[in-house]
């Protein structure tokens, strides 16, 4: 029987997790954004880019906390290799109690393509993929 999670629990390994994969940030300084914009993602509210989510992580200074989540995601520099090995030490041995991964099934079709760097996409890319999703949704 599956019983339900404590929310302690739940928060207190979503903490460690986020701790654990901020080590691979390179800076002590990107800590903190880090965890923000980690918890930003799983708030609820349909919009994830930063703006809205410095909206809803910190009301009172939503300006500082905008620049901030923006800083981590637009101009800090870190290994992706060091953040993904980080991401598969978590999430590994949490999967593979399971059994052995047989397969993997990624959907991605809700993904733009081509995304020019993980910051944010190029214009032209990101136009053409809002009108695919907007003619798709009709």
């Amino acid at each position: 029987m599956n019983l339900p999670i404590p929310s302690e629990t739940r928060e207190a390994r979503f903490a460690a997790y986020v701790d654990a994969l901020a080590e691979g940030l390179g800076h002590a300084d990107r800590i903190v954004p880090m965890q923000a914009y980690c918890t930003g993602l799983l708030l609820p509210g349909e919009r994830k880019s930063i703006e809205p989510m410095a909206a809803r992580l910190a009301p009172h200074r939503a300006r500082a906390a905008h620049q901030s989540l923006h800083h981590l995601v637009a101009q800090a520099e870190w290994s992706d290799e060091i953040l993904l090995a980080s991401v598969r030490e978590q999430v590994l041995p949490v999967i593979e109690r399971h059994g052995a991964i047989r397969a993997w099934i990624v959907d991605d079709t809700g993904l733009p393509r081509r995304a020019a760097i993980r910051s944010g996409w190029r214009a032209s890319t990101a136009d053409s993929w809002a009108s695919r999703t907007a003619a798709r949704s009709l």
